[in-house]
């Protein structure tokens, strides 16, 4: 169906969690700035709105989020900032009655974000028509000052919007230059070579038992992988904690794996950070992105922004440390805070004070060792890795479970709290792939007990550790790929297969989604890792003469609106409803201004069709827990 030429129209690309959180904000809004005027509202995915693609309930209950059912929540709350009206909510946890700690199962996920999306649409006005159309968007058009066109690869016309909102997620990619080469490779001798994806999307048939494969990376997407590929394939295990045992099926492919770091990303905290937390932010806040943007001179991340967030974690660290655990301290903390304020940022000063008023380095904040773990280290042979790294992993373990270590749940908060501010900046400064993969090493690690099944796959041989510094090569002469790391210096593993065990990068030239591509392609801006450049004050899309386009928002992990993780803990000022809150407000103030609506309450449950068709169906019903 094609929208109504005479009713203000709104398009939004990507119906999956951060589309379902951008239209809740909206039904939330509209009352106030709308009111009961009509509107066409045009929903585009080719998945299933609500979930999406990756948390779709058509997949392995294999695979688990890396969060709480306690910590998952798409509804506001008091600690948010908000122009728009608070709608409280259950979390998950609340809604489905799983175990508040538990790791809930993706399918579990994808229903609750499916009622979610149910009960959105439910707390529409009735002036609000809704079009579902399950394919693909493929292109914008139009001019700044009027309606604009939305292409479809199902549909000859295109939709007309007067304003369209991008909600995409995360998206495959068209292989970059390192990537083609290695499938060229893997062609010409018969290899199997698996690019950067979504490890529940990629055909993993070719992996043989008992072969051997490398893999290249370490974090979420490499612990899919070892799932799907064990009892995926019907393994199991048996007993618990350190005594945890792996009954393999004689079906398992043997995994080499390997990366930058060399570890698995960090295991989730497994306890709550109770009593004093440290006030946020301190050193990098509102005063300080101000002062940035005041330059004229372009921003550098790691020279101008780094050490500022370098600051703002130390702060937590010790914040937390002083406060909570003082017995492991020489110094009185008024002494320590004058001077830690004092001390240049990253600089000798800061060092030394650290060095002197906290005797034992575990207690010390160091973010060059927590992204360098293994440099330096060597190791006799292969086994002697083995059984380093399977000792690194069991000293995580054990420290991220047990709150004497508090101060890394601090950090945690610093974290989300450093996202927060690096959104104000824009797209001023570029915080490149390194920030975000440093972020997620350190909080969005896999649940601990992904890590003790990483050790009972260690210990039975069915994964091997390659180490830090991972070098892949080519054997054109033998037809293998090779891969070998310093930390065992002679120690090369071949292979016929060779897996990317990580998401592709957001960039815009290499998107796997066509809209995203013409977009840059007719004048979108970009940052230098290519990303899509967005107004930080509502998420307009910036054209590369640096004027924000009136009727064309972004929001998401292709933007610089990159919020810091998928879902958002229920009362931690959730910066992604913020985002959404504005976007949302500033939308709906636009098509009051078109329409002439003068704002006002209308009765739910606005009319919802399906597929573009014109046929009508009810609004899904809430589902049951």
């Amino acid at each position: 169906m094609t929208a109504r030429p005479s009713t203000p129209s709104l398009v939004i690309v990507g119906a999956g969690p951060r589309g379902t959180g951008f239209l809740e904000r909206l039904a939330a809004n509209l009352p106030e700035l709308y009111g009961d005027a009509p509107l066409d509202l045009h929903l585009v995915d080719p998945h299933p709105p609500g979930p999406g693609r990756i948390w779709r309930t058509e997949q392995s209950p294999l695979l688990w989020m890396n969060s709480r059912a306690e910590d998952v929540t798409l509804f506001t709350d008091e600690t948010v900032t908000l122009e728009g009206p608070v709608r409280p909510g259950p979390t998950l946890a609340d809604w489905s009655g799983i175990d508040g700690r538990a790791f809930p199962t993706r399918p579990q996920q994808g229903a609750y974000l499916r009622w979610v999306y149910g009960r959105v649409l439910a707390s529409l006005p009735a002036s609000v028509t809704v079009h579902e159309h399950r394919t693909t968007a493929l292109r914008i058009g139009g001019p700044r000052d009027g309606r604009q066109r939305v292409w479809l690869e199902a549909g000859a016309e295109p939709l007309l919007a007067d304003l369209v909102v991008l909600t995409v997620g995360h998206l495959d990619a068209e292989p970059d230059p390192e990537q083609r080469a290695l499938a060229d490779f893997a062609a010409r001798h018969r290899l199997v070579h698996l690019p950067p994806a979504f490890t529940a999307d990629t055909d993993l048939s070719a992996l043989r038992a008992g072969a051997p494969v490398l893999v290249r990376g370490f974090g979420l997407a490499f612990v899919d992988l070892m799932v799907l590929l064990t009892e995926g394939r019907g393994g199991r295990y048996e007993g618990e904690g350190d005594d945890l045992v792996y009954v393999p099926s004689g079906r398992e492919p043997v995994l080499y794996v390997g990366s930058r770091r060399g570890v698995p990303y960090h295991s989730k905290i497994g306890y709550v950070l109770d009593g004093e937390r440290p006030p946020l932010p301190r050193f990098f806040g509102a005063e300080q992105t101000e002062a940035l943007l005041r330059r004229a001179e372009p921003l550098d991340f790691r020279r101008d922004v780094w050490p500022l967030v370098d600051k703002e974690l130390g702060w937590a660290h010790y914040h937390r440390l002083f406060s909570t655990h003082p017995e492991r301290t020489s110094l009185a903390w008024s002494d320590f805070e004058r001077a830690y304020e004092e001390a240049p940022p990253r600089g000798a000063e800061i060092a030394a004070l650290a060095a002197a008023a906290v005797p034992d380095p575990a207690d010390r904040f160091d973010p060059e060792a927590l992204d360098h773990p293994l440099d330096g280290i060597r190791f006799a042979s292969a086994e002697a890795l083995q059984h380093g790294l399977r000792d690194y992993v069991t000293e995580d373990l054990t420290r991220r479970h047990d709150p004497a270590h508090s101060p890394d749940a601090a950090v945690f908060a610093a974290l989300l709290s450093v996202y927060g501010q690096l959104l104000r900046l824009g797209g001023r400064v570029d915080p490149g792939g390194w920030w975000h993969g440093f972020f997620s090493y350190l909080a969005s690690g896999p649940p601990g007990p992904r890590l003790r099944q990483l050790l009972a796959l260690s210990r039975a041989g069915l994964v091997r550790f390659l180490g830090p510094q991972v070098a892949v090569e080519t054997d054109e002469e033998r037809g293998v790929f090779r891969a070998a790391s310093p930390a065992a210096p002679g120690e090369w593993t071949e292979a016929r297969a060779l897996v990317e065990a990580r998401l592709p990068d957001p960039t815009l030239e290499l998107a796997g989604s066509p809209l995203l591509r013409a977009l840059y392609e007719d004048g979108a801006r970009a940052t230098a890792s290519g990303l899509l450049v967005v107004d930080p004050t509502d998420a307009r899309i910036l054209e590369r003469d640096g004027r924000p386009h009136p009727r064309r928002f972004a929001l998401g992990p292709h933007t610089t609106a990159r919020a810091g993780g998928a879902f958002t803990r229920p009362r931690t000022g959730g910066v992604a409803f913020g985002q959404n809150d504005v976007t949302a407000r500033a939308a709906l103030s636009f098509l009051r201004d078109r329409s002439g609506g003068t704002g006002g309450t209308g009765a739910g449950g606005g009319t919802v069709e399906s597929g573009g068709t014109g046929r009508s169906c009810p609004l899904p019903a809430p589902l049951s827990a």
